[in-house]
């Protein structure tokens, strides 16, 4: 299994950006898609963005669409979600996952730990 370490996370105010990374310590982690999902206090998991294994492909939820922009370097076996323009409702622990290319919780079977990200207003 893929382990994965997010970083990046912080407090910035509203319309700041936010670079999060998300390393993995394996080299099978180029044969999978990554997804970033979110979780803030009280609330389920959302998902936010995915990019196929190639890279080639992206998918943003509606909510930040425009906003945030996925990447991924596979030489280097990591992942990036660029967010700008952040609003307070951003506020969540932003998680990367690993596994088949999906807006779905269960086609990730590689997570981390997550990276707290708060948007102060």
């Amino acid at each position: 299994q893929v382990r994965l370490v997010e970083s990046g996370g912080g407090l910035v105010q509203a319309g700041g950006s936010l670079r999060l990374s998300c390393a993995a310590s394996e080299r099978t982690f180029s044969t999978h898609a990554v997804a970033w999902f979110r979780q803030a206090p009280g609330k389920e998991r959302e998902f936010v963005a995915a990019i196929n294994w190639r890279g080639s492909t992206t998918y943003y939820a509606e909510s930040v669409k425009g906003r945030s922009t996925i990447s991924r370097d596979n030489a280097k076996n990591t992942a990036h979600l660029q967010m700008n323009s952040l609003k307070p409702e951003d506020t969540a622990v932003y998680y990367c996952a690993a596994g088949s290319w999906s807006d779905s919780e269960r086609e990730y079977p590689c997570w981390g730990q997550g990276t707290q990200v708060i948007v102060s207003s």
